[in-house]
C-alpha cells in the first residue's frame, strides 16, 4: 500500500502542474520516472492476467456459455483475476499469476458467490461506466479497437485506468487512454487524458518491412511518459520487432524512453 500510495501521489502532483513553468532536476526527474514505471508494470500485470484468463475462460465451452466478465486485482503477491457469470452475481472460475507470467500458477473451475473487494470492484466498475456517457469526458470508441477497464483499488477510493486494445498483431494502440479517480463508491472525482486522441502506430506496411523506432509526442498538459504508454507497450511489443519506444515532451523539451526487455525507463536527448 506505501508503494501505491507514492505512485498516486506523484499522480496528483502531475495532474497539479498545469500552466506552471516546468523546471525539474534530473535527479527529480528520474523520480518521476521510477514512479510511472512502476505504475506501468503494476497496469500491465494487471491487464496481461485479464488478457490470458478471458483467453482461456472463452476456450472453455462451459465457461463461454455463461461469460459476463471478468475482475482483475492484487491479491497478497500475485495477481487473480475472475470470471464473473451473465447475471454478474457469481464467479464461476479463477485463474491466479505470479510474475507477469501466461500461464495461471494455479487454476479453478467452480461456481461461488463474490467476496466482498470483488462485489465492491463490480459496484464501482459499474458506477463508472454509468458516468463516462458525459460528453465532457470525451471517452469514445474508434472503430476496429475497444477500451479497457483497470482498477486499482487505494485505501477508500480508486485508480481507474481506461486504455485502448487492438486485436490487430501489428499495430499498438497509444492513445486514447484516460485515468479515473472515484471514491469509494466509483463516483469521479478527478480525471485527466493523457492524450488528445488515439495514435496507433502501425509497425509494419505489410510488404515485409518493419518499424524499429516508435515515437510519439505528448500533449503539454501531459509532461511526462504515462503509465498506461509503458502498459500498451509492454503489452503489444512482443508481437512486433520493437524493443523501445520513446515520447517527446514538448512541455519539459525532452524525450523519454522505455525499453521493455531491460525494464528501463530515461530521459534522453532523442529517441
Amino acid at each position: 500500500m506505501k508503494e501505491i500510495f507514492s505512485i498516486l501521489t506523484l499522480c496528483f502532483l502531475s495532474l497539479n502542474i498545469f500552466g506552471q513553468d516546468l523546471e525539474y532536476s534530473d535527479q527529480e526527474i528520474q523520480i518521476k520516472l521510477d514512479s510511472i514505471k512502476k505504475e506501468g508494470n503494476l497496469l500491465y500485470s494487471l491487464e496481461n492476467a485479464s488478457w490470458n484468463s478471458t483467453d482461456y475462460a472463452r476456450d472453455n465451452k462451459k465457461l463461454k456459455k455463461d461469460f459476463g466478465g471478468y475482475l482483475t486485482y492484487q491479491s497478497n503477491d500475485s495477481i487473480k483475476t475472475v470470471i464473473i457469470n451473465k447475471n454478474q452475481n457469481e464467479i464461476i472460475a479463477e485463474y491466479i499469476y505470479l510474475n507477469d507470467n501466461k500461464k495461471p500458477i494455479k487454476e479453478k473451475i467452480a461456481t461461488r458467490t463474490l467476496n466482498d473487494s470483488e462485489s465492491k470492484l463490480l459496484s464501482v466498475r459499474q458506477n463508472l461506466f454509468s458516468q463516462l456517457s458525459d460528453a465532457k469526458y470525451e471517452v469514445g470508441v474508434p472503430e476496429n479497437f475497444s477500451l479497457n477497464l483497470i482498477i486499482i483499488p487505494f485505501e477508500n477510493s480508486f485508480k481507474n485506468y481506461l486504455i485502448t486494445g487492438s486485436h490487430e498483431s501489428e499495430v499498438i494502440p497509444f492513445g486514447n487512454d484516460f485515468l479515473f479517480i472515484t471514491d469509494n463508491e466509483g463516483k469521479i472525482t478527478d480525471w485527466k487524458k493523457f492524450h488528445s486522441r488515439l495514435i496507433p502506430q502501425y509497425t509494419s506496411d505489410g510488404n515485409g518491412n518493419y518499424m524499429t523506432m516508435s515515437t510519439h509526442s505528448h500533449l503539454r498538459t501531459s509532461p511526462f511518459i504515462s503509465a498506461t504508454d509503458i502498459c500498451t507497450f509492454k503489452l503489444y511489443a512482443p508481437f512486433t520487432k520493437l524493443d523501445k519506444f520513446s515520447v517527446y515532451s514538448p512541455a519539459l523539451k525532452t524525450y523519454f524512453t522505455y525499453d521493455y526487455k531491460k525494464n528501463t525507463l530515461q530521459k534522453t536527448d532523442k529517441p
